[in-house]
């Protein structure tokens, strides 16, 4: 399993790095466009100095067109550069430009995913990633445990290394019913990882064992 900070907050990622087995982060043009007025250039360097050269970027185009896509990709890759994936959305230019992509070397993130369809045509292009949007399928009424399903298990099949990295989550129970349907990596935001260590039972243990050893030993450790 991968686990990935959707997110450019820089004190998020500070914070989340330290704690997390980390494999990614995330980004898009919404996630850019909170940030404010900040170039986005700038701002993934500092991302890069605080999580390493090994942990991967995965950053998004912009254009919807074919040419427009492969420029976006070559600027990002002149601009970021190191372990960086590209993502694209699975439309018909986003495939013809995938599969251009991967022949010049790119690593490459197939986002917007909504159907298997979309996906198994990732597949085919060679995409590294697959990156269905979990809550925004749940929201259209569609089984997104069942799309990931089916995309893990046409991936186990055909013996391909593509590898499903499931996104939008609204809640911890999302991003565990994705793990468990199939996916390799999952991409949370900041307030999702606070959320999964929110229960009282957790810091209650921790309290009744540091308790319980003073009772018995009198004393801490050191």
């Amino acid at each position: 399993m991968e686990f990935m900070l959707d997110t450019l907050n820089l004190e998020e990622i500070k914070k989340w790095s330290a704690i997390l087995p980390l494999a990614g982060v995330t980004s898009n043009p919404t996630i850019v466009k909170k940030l404010g007025k900040t170039d986005f250039f700038e701002h993934i360097k500092e991302v890069r100095k605080i999580v390493g050269e090994a942990v991967g970027l995965h950053a998004q185009v912009v254009a919807a067109d074919v040419d427009g896509i492969l420029a976006d990709a070559k600027n990002l890759k002149d601009s970021i550069g190191g372990n960086l994936y590209i993502k694209v959305p699975v439309t018909p230019e986003g495939l013809t430009a995938i599969k251009e992509l991967k022949k010049e070397g790119y690593k490459i993130t197939a986002t917007a995913i909504y159907t298997v369809f979309q996906g198994l045509l990732a597949i085919e292009a060679g995409a590294d990633y697959l990156a269905p949007y979990y809550n925004r399928m749940e929201n259209l009424d569609t089984n997104a445990e069942e799309v990931i399903y089916q995309l893990a298990t046409a991936i186990e099949r055909q013996g391909s290394s593509s590898k499903i990295l499931a996104a939008s989550f609204k809640n911890v129970s999302q991003v565990t019913k994705a793990l468990a349907a199939g996916a390799q990596a999952v991409t949370v935001g900041a307030d999702i990882y606070e959320a999964g260590f929110a229960n009282p039972s957790i810091s209650k243990a921790v309290r009744d064992f540091a308790s319980d050893w003073q009772a018995s030993q009198g004393r801490d450790y050191i």
